[in-house]
């Protein structure tokens, strides 16, 4: 399609296209599992037509229900953890300003985004809350249940706090809840204080809910186009559904590669991004990845890196180090801005020689030269380019890596849509806490510490 391209020639001095053709047949399979809801996790499926589903007067709802939520508020807080709040930050943090904490007051029209409920940090917490002391705030929860730790406590701090500083009553109007249509705990309180809500899908789990309340309240209510961010991705999911030759399919040649990858011993995935402003995109992809394949003792392991930066530090281990890892650069053909190097009259720094150039022209040949050296270094390289940072190329790359992770996890043979292994440090956790039903267990870990 236009605007999102895949290039895969840097691997294949480590893998052939044969190896890549074979998983065609397969491929076609498991779109066809997804579409059919035949695959494992099918229950959890929803995500998959949610950009040409998602109807305007919700958009619209969102927008006006986000303006009316936050007034003047110069800060929104949006609490929640793993995909409650990644694909939302990852969008805002992609499109904000980098500097968007230092911009006069005056000139923003939208609240600052800030985050809680995502680690138990008593230090974290605690610098919010002084900053919310003295700022207008109003804020979005996150959580299907209402019972997960992280965000329950913060939210529980937070609500005491709204509630301290506005009232009970005003302190309702600035909370959004966004939760299970039924049930939880979350619902339950939010019927009781007369949040406005909206619903998280039973059949989208977190990390593919970006395309739900779950991402479009917090976008919308930084300043973003949902319309657009949908649009992107809708244009996406036509295309993807409707390729069924793996060659014209990116996310099928993606999820074909990176599984050929995998079985030569390529056992890590280093995403690159090469904008400071995609590190939380590089988060979310993590998540994705992670939490979709790693089950069963197999499954590719995802890391990020973000260069140039980090050429200055994790660039000697990818260069020289353990040769299991392959990269995926996403690659961003136009940037908002224009700077180009002066040409300074001693030319002490020796730059003299870049005078003239963008700086984007610069990045662009450090990622090539990056390219070409770890690729002679025996680490397979896989480009992803996309036109750029704005909200409709976002949302394409979204639904991009989120057709890819299913349709790469069913070729693993794993559930994509499930995270069995995600309950194992809360038992401990909560035994340890002394939580009512775990008593045997807290005697079991106690005896182990």
């Amino acid at each position: 399609m236009k605007g999102l391209r895949i290039n895969i020639d840097k691997t294949l001095d480590f893998i052939t296209t044969n190896d890549i053709r074979s998983y065609e047949y397969e491929m076609s399979e498991h779109i066809r599992d997804l579409v059919e809801k035949t695959g494992k996790g099918s229950e959890f499926t929803g995500w998959l037509g949610l950009p040409s589903e998602t109807e305007r007067d919700l958009l619209k709802d969102i927008r006006e229900t986000v303006k009316n939520c936050t007034g003047k508020s110069e800060i929104f807080v949006v609490v929640g953890i793993g995909g409650s709040y990644l694909g939302a930050r990852a969008v805002i943090d992609a499109l904000n300003h980098h500097f968007v904490s230092l911009t006069q007051k005056k000139s923003r029209k939208h609240p600052i985004v800030v985050y809680a409920g995502n680690n138990i940090s008593e230090d974290y917490l605690s610098d919010l809350i002084s900053v919310l002391d003295k700022k207008d705030y109003s804020m979005a929860v996150i959580s299907k249940s209402g019972t997960t730790t992280e965000p329950a406590i913060a939210f529980r701090i937070l609500k005491q706090h709204i509630e301290g500083k506005y009232g009970k009553e005003k302190a309702a109007k600035r909370i959004l809840a966004i939760t299970d249509k039924e049930k939880g705990a979350l619902k339950k309180l939010a019927d009781a204080e007369g949040y406005k809500t909206y619903v998280i899908p039973d059949d989208v789990g977190g990390r593919y809910s970006v395309f739900t309340p779950v991402g479009l309240v917090p976008i919308a209510a930084a300043g973003f186009s949902i319309s657009r961010l949908i649009r992107g991705a809708r244009k996406m999911q036509e295309f993807l559904l409707n390729e069924e030759h793996l060659r014209d399919n990116p996310a099928c040649l993606y999820a074909a590669t990176r599984n050929v990858l995998y079985r030569r011993g390529k056992t890590t995935e280093i995403l690159v991004t090469y904008d400071p402003s995609l590190q939380y995109f590089a988060e979310w992809w993590k998540q994705l990845f992670g939490e979709s394949e790693g089950k069963g003792n197999k499954g590719i392991f995802p890391a990020s890196v973000g260069f140039t930066a980090d050429l200055h530090s994790m660039g000697q281990y990818i260069q020289d180090g353990e040769r299991n890892i392959f990269e995926t650069v996403i690659r961003v053909a136009k940037p908002k801005a224009e700077i180009r190097v002066p040409e300074a009259e001693n030319d002490l720094d020796g730059l003299n020689y870049m005078s003239g150039k963008r700086l984007s022209e610069i990045n662009e040949m450090a990622r090539i030269g990056t390219q070409i050296a770890h690729v002679d270094g025996r680490v397979p390289n896989i480009t992803i380019s996309i036109p750029a940072i704005d909200e409709e190329s976002i949302g394409a790359l979204l639904y991009f890596f989120e057709f890819s992770c299913a349709i790469s996890g069913y070729a693993l043979g794993v559930n994509p849509f499930d995270q069995p292994g995600v309950e194992d440090y809360k038992t401990n956790m909560f035994a340890l806490l002394g939580k009512p039903g775990f008593e045997e267990k807290t005697e079991e870990i106690r005896k182990r510490i």
